[in-house]
């Protein structure tokens, strides 16, 4: 058996550090923000070559306090992919704004810049482009057509601490960068934490009044903001943690090129090109016509990716049997996501405008699946996992 994720094989190693944490914040009697959200948020500064780090409560609330921050709010349109996770979408309903969806890259599953265009009106406030499973939009495009209309751009780096684009730090392109701490994800809390960034000041001192009810002097409230602060406790954890960050991101990426080189020598599968990007519509025909079964995924060369997922696309209507066929030989996968953001219930009511034109949105919510790819995966668990797709494909 090779399960999807294991936390325990990441924390458990570091019980003696973890507990010896815990004892710090324990006898500090201080459990809300102070010296180690303090500490945490400035070596996330450093780690990542930001001005300003922010600690909060979640990844989803790093979302609200971005968007708070920057005034946001009824009558604005903000524009983010449809092939994403909920939260991405919901942050922005939650400040009274309009999500409206735009399509994706069918290689590297980040929001297209030509559907991004075309999505813009004169309400439109801010672009939110999510760095997906580990690897980083196109931010350089995105920043010039942001510019042009005079747009902000909020980075959903949830999946992607520590990653690059063009060797600058996801996240740090923006006006803010929010990231998860969400215990699945590359650096990983023992519950619910998040993160902002920014290099402006200004947005700073904002967004840590936003996270405190609106407050930068107590019981004086400039703005209705909210209850989005940091416990100590996790901001402790999470300082140890990241400390062995970088050991984890090597594992990823060693498990992650291993997949590629073994699964690429089967019939059917093939590794996707990162020149059809451009071409989304005919790029099934293609693969088709080459005789591909299963796309592997692909690290651009002006990104690192940090793999927070290894995500293959089954095509030909397969990926049920495909997941039917990993559930027997009892390998852990998961599909992210299958519904994307324009099909969802509590959106339907949405301008069309909103919820049209992102058709490999749809095309990937049917075909994706991820498997194992985590840092403590072990050779002979990862063979296993290969061992079952070769099975399948055979």
């Amino acid at each position: 058996m090779v399960p999807l994720l294991d936390t325990n094989a990441q924390n458990l190693p570091l019980k003696a550090e973890l507990n010896a944490a815990f004892d710090r914040v324990l006898h500090s009697g201080h459990f809300i923000l102070g010296g180690e959200v303090t500490a945490f948020e400035e070596e996330c500064a450093a780690f990542l070559g930001a001005k300003h780090a922010i600690g909060v409560s979640s990844g989803t609330d790093a979302l609200v306090v971005a968007l708070i921050a920057l005034g946001i709010g009824h009558g604005d349109e903000v524009i983010c992919p449809s092939f994403t996770f909920f939260a991405t979408a919901g942050a922005i309903s939650r400040v009274g704004a309009t999500p409206v969806f735009a399509d994706v890259c069918p290689v590297c599953f980040n929001l297209d810049v030509a559907s991004t265009r075309e999505k813009i009106t004169e309400k439109t406030k801010a672009i939110i482009p999510v760095h997906l499973f580990g690897q980083s939009a196109e931010m350089y495009a995105l920043q010039a057509l942001a510019k042009k209309h005079g747009l902000s751009i909020i980075e959903d780096t949830a999946q992607a601490f520590g990653a690059k684009y063009h060797g600058k730090s996801c996240g740090t392109l923006g006006e803010f960068g929010t990231y998860s701490f969400f215990p699945s994800k590359n650096l990983g809390a023992l519950g619910d934490a998040g993160l902002l960034v920014t290099n402006d000041s200004e947005l700073a001192e904002t967004a840590r009044a936003a996270r405190n009810h609106g407050s930068k002097i107590r019981y004086l409230h400039d703005f209705v903001g909210g209850n989005f602060r940091l416990d100590a406790l996790q901001a402790a954890l999470l300082r140890i943690k990241l400390a062995h960050y970088p050991s984890y991101s090597a594992a990823r990426s060693a498990n992650a090129t291993a997949y590629t080189d073994a699964l690429s020598t089967i019939d059917g599968i093939t590794v996707a090109n990162e020149s059809d990007c451009a071409c989304p519509v005919s790029q099934n025909a293609k693969l088709k016509s080459e005789g591909a079964r299963a796309v592997l995924p692909v690290a651009y060369g002006h990104n690192t990716h940090i793999w927070n997922q290894y995500t293959l696309r089954i095509l030909d209507g397969q990926r049920d049997n495909f997941r039917e066929h990993l559930k027997t030989a009892e390998i852990g996968h998961e599909v992210y996501y299958p519904i994307p953001m324009h099909r969802q219930p509590c959106f339907r009511d949405l301008p069309e405008a909103s919820l049209s034109n992102c058709p490999v949105s749809d095309t990937l919510a049917r075909e994706v699946v991820s498997i194992p790819a985590y840092p403590e995966l072990s050779p002979a668990q990862r063979d296993e996992v290969i061992a079952a797709i070769r099975g399948f494909s055979s």
